[in-house]
Parts: structure tokens; sequence; C-alpha cells
């Protein structure tokens, strides 16, 4: 059995000069040359004794070297671990100890940090985003030609780490049959080719950038215009050249923030998506008042990539994250375990071949929350309309979705908890108009005490990536609670709705 992922998405492009990515300087690099560096790096991997299954983490910058680093890590039998560049050294120490890679990969200004990451025996290499570093200074020294290591559809290709409702963050097993899977399912769903280009600001470090779009381009044979992040006004300036574009809520409020975007700049366009985040239906219609175009919103999660979508053809309706895609099976679950009648909420249920493998050394969560029939708890609450249109009602386990980036307060709360003053916390998320959600951090005082908000902010700074940093703390003498004692977050959030409006 050859290396699935890898084989069928880059082996056709072997020797082909058609444009794979286009660097917002206009550089162009063709499908061959990503091919050939991928060849050295994967040579490399292997002889810096990168087994079969072993993981091969990486936090660096969005380049076309860590594009081939992922691409090199498969086709030489690895496990890729992409790891979020705003993670702080505390924070990928825990990484890097529960997933124990052969290999890690960092950004060269993060080396002199290595003590405080690493295991004093750790192999480290790096990799900037200007696309030099040790790595690819290493893997000069090695052959472009290398035979992918052949693996089964349901070997590990991808730990994805998700953050834990306990604090612990969870690493999703995806294998080659889910990734490539759900990249064949949306290529056919969304009507991709090799005509397509597509404007792509995500990071890659999750699977939005890293294999919704990026798999499925590589399927397609289209070309990627390939941005280190979204800039508003260098997205205005590229679109012209692209057909398409997948892009996350944000992306869109910034883009109707400028004057100069309108329906002439994007008359070439065919398919806008967005997901991560919930759309706001207010931003679903004027962005077509605005384009004539309607952002077509899809479903997702780290644990199963793609669940479902709004249709390509027909009424993509806005406030709905569409029909679940072919091969993916949905269902509302009540809290006595059976499925709800059409139109009542319950919680979601996904089965498929895009579902993941299970939990990285967590059999136990695994167990909990993937059934032996296949059934997979996503922990959100949903429900289905009379014509089959999947909705969103609400999140369970308290998750907060700021930016696109997940967030789970009891994190943010162990740790706030433990500074001068705080009695205990409450972390929520209020709407927010640039990020969706704002996190928001409201602290009970201890007796006879006055915590500093900005200094509780200060000291997450080092403790916490910036994205899951609370925007706001407020001091309050005690959190509402239920008869039961439980803190009642619904009531914290109905309380500071409008914090960030206006």
């Amino acid at each position: 059995m050859t290396n699935t992922l890898f084989d069928a998405s880059m082996g056709p492009h072997e020797g082909s000069t058609r444009d794979f990515l286009i660097l917002g300087d206009g550089k162009r690099i063709s499908y061959d040359e990503i091919h050939r560096l991928s060849g050295r790096l994967a040579n490399l991997l292997q002889a810096e004794e990168v087994k079969p299954g072993d993981r091969v983490a990486a936090q660096v910058e969005k380049s076309p070297e860590a594009l081939a680093l992922y691409l090199a890590t498969v086709r030489a039998g690895g496990v890729f671990l992409p790891l979020n560049t705003a993670y702080t050294p505390a924070e990928i120490a825990y990484f890097v100890g529960d997933a124990e890679p052969a290999l890690v990969v960092c950004d060269p200004a993060r080396e002199a940090k290595r003590a405080d990451f690493m295991p004093a025996d750790g192999k480290l290499m790096t990799l900037g985003a200007d696309g030099r570093g040790s790595l690819m200074e290493a893997a000069a020294a090695h052959d472009e030609a290398h035979d992918p290591v052949a693996r089964e559809g349901g070997d590990l290709a991808a730990i994805l780490y998700t953050s834990g409702t306990t604090g612990r963050s969870k690493g999703a097993m995806l294998s080659h049959d889910n990734l490539l899977s759900n990249a064949r399912t949306l290529k056919d769903a969304w009507r991709f080719t090799s005509d397509d280009v597509l404007l792509h600001a995500l990071p890659i470090f999750h699977t939005h950038g890293l294999f919704v779009a990026s798999n499925v381009m590589i399927l397609s044979g289209g070309a990627m215009i390939w941005l280190p992040k979204f800039d508003a006004a260098q997205v205005v300036g590229l679109l012209p050249q692209a057909t398409t574009m997948m892009g996350v809520p944000t992306f869109y409020t910034r883009l109707l923030d400028r004057p100069d975007f309108d329906r002439e700049l994007v008359r070439d366009m065919r398919l806008f998506t967005s997901g991560s985040a919930p759309l706001l239906a207010e931003t679903h219609r004027a962005f077509e008042d605005r384009t004539g175009h309607r952002i077509l919103e899809r479903y997702g999660m780290t644990e199963t990539n793609m669940n479902t979508s709004n249709p390509y053809d027909g009424e993509r309706r806005a406030g709905t994250v569409g029909f679940p895609l072919p091969g993916v099976e949905l269902r509302i679950i009540g809290e006595d375990g059976a499925e709800v009648p059409q139109g009542e909420i319950g919680q979601i249920e996904v089965r498929g071949g895009n579902v993941f493998q299970g939990y990285w050394r967590m059999p136990e969560k695994t167990a909990e929350e993937l059934g032996a029939d296949g059934w997979f708890k996503t922990g959100d609450l949903g429900m289905i309309d009379a014509d089959g249109y999947v909705t969103i009602v609400g999140r369970g386990k308290d998750l907060i979705i700021s930016g696109g980036f997940n967030i789970y307060p009891k994190e943010v709360e162990l740790l706030i908890d433990e500074m001068p003053g705080v009695l205990e916390s409450a972390v929520i998320g209020v709407p927010h108009p640039d990020f969706g959600e704002g996190v928001v951090a409201v602290v009970a005082r201890a007796k006879d005490a006055e915590p500093d908000p900005q200094g509780i902010i200060d000291g997450l700074a080092d403790r916490l990536a910036r994205f899951k940093q609370p925007k706001k703390v407020i001091v309050v003498d005690e959190l509402p609670r239920n008869t039961m004692g439980k803190v009642q977050k619904a009531a914290l959030q109905a309380e500071h709705e409008a914090l960030f409006k206006g």
C-alpha cells in the first residue's frame, strides 16, 4: 500500500510546471519545485531517523518551505504536528512532552529558549518565515528524488491539538484516509478544478488553512496565492487574480470596512467560503449587497475536518451551515440519548470517513466522545430544520471561538485563579464585531482584596497564546450561581453582551 495522502495529492504533479504557489511579491513556485523540495526534506527526515509513525512538530511561520515540510513528513511516513505560532514556550513544552516528537522545527528566534520547551536530548531544527534556517541548510545536502514510504490509509498522517475542557489539550489523531476523503469530498462539492486560483491568507497550523484549503487545492491541481497573513489592503490588491477565497468571518468584516472592496473588484471570483467561527447573518447580507456573492458557510472541527456545507448550487441560507456533506452522517441527540424530532435542539453527532481516530494517549477520553459505532459527540448544540439545513445554536463545554481559534475557558481560569487577590474567575465569550467572540474574564475578588485587571492581563502574557488572553477583565464581588452552586455563565454573557459594541 502506498502513502495514501501524498501519492494521491502530490504524486500526480511530479514534473508539472503548473503554478502551485504565487507569493505576495509575484514570485511563482511550480508543483514540480515543491515536489522536489519535499523530496529533499523527506530524505533529511529519514537521515534524522524519523521513522514511520514518528511525530514531526512544527511551530513555524507560514512559508512555502513550511508547507513542503508537511508534505515531506507524510511522504516519509511521519505524523505531522503543526503548532500555533502564538503558543508560548510553556505551552509548547506540554505538546513536546505529550507527543514526544522525533524532531521539532521552530522559528530561529525561538531557538534561544529551547531549554524552556525541549528535553536536553531532543532534536531541534529551525525554519524562518524567509525559508532559511538549519532545516533548509541540512536539506540542501540531500537528493530531490524520494520514494514515499508505504503506509496504510488508516495510519496516522497528523495530530492536531485542541484545547481541553480541564485545561489539558487533546491531540486529535487524523489518518491519511480522514484527510484524503474529506479533501476529495470538498473538491467535488465546491467544484474546484485546475483552473482555480485560491487566495490563501489563512494560517497553516490548523485544519482550515492546512488541510481544507491546501489539500483541496493540491488535489485540484490549481494554484494558491500564498500570503503569510491576512492584510485587507493586500487582499484587495490581489483578489482580481483569484477565482476563490477561503476565510473566517473576520476576513469578510474587514473587507467590508474598505470602500474599495466592491462588485467590480470580485467580478472574476466564483466562490467565497467561511468557517472556523459563526458568520453573522448581517455580515452575510452585507457581503451580498456589496458584491453580489453569497458566502458559502460550512461547519467543521479539528476532529472531523468538514461535516456540513451550504450548497454550491441552491440556496446558501444565512445563519445555517447547510447540509451534511456526502459520506458524512449527522444526527441530533437529546438528553435521553435518542434522536430528537426535526426542528428540536440537541447535541450534534457525526459519523463518516472524515472522523478522527481518537485522542492521542487518551483512551478514556476517546471512549467518552467517540463511540464504538463511529458516532462522534461534537459537543455542539444544533437543530435540523424542515428543509434539512443544519443550524448551530450553541456549544457545549463553554467553548469560545475568537477570530477562528478555539479557546476553552477552564485553561484560562486556572491561571487567573492563581493570581493575587482572586477568589475565582469565570471566562466567557461575548459578541465582538471583529473576532466573532471576545474573551472576557469576570473575576470575583478575595476578601479584603482588589485584583488589578491590567495586572491580570499582564500576568497571562507569557503563559498563554495571545488569542486566549482576555480582552477585558471585570472585577465583581461574587459570581452568579444557581441553586446547585454552578456559576451561571449565560447570565454573565447576557449582562456583558454589549461590552464590545460600538
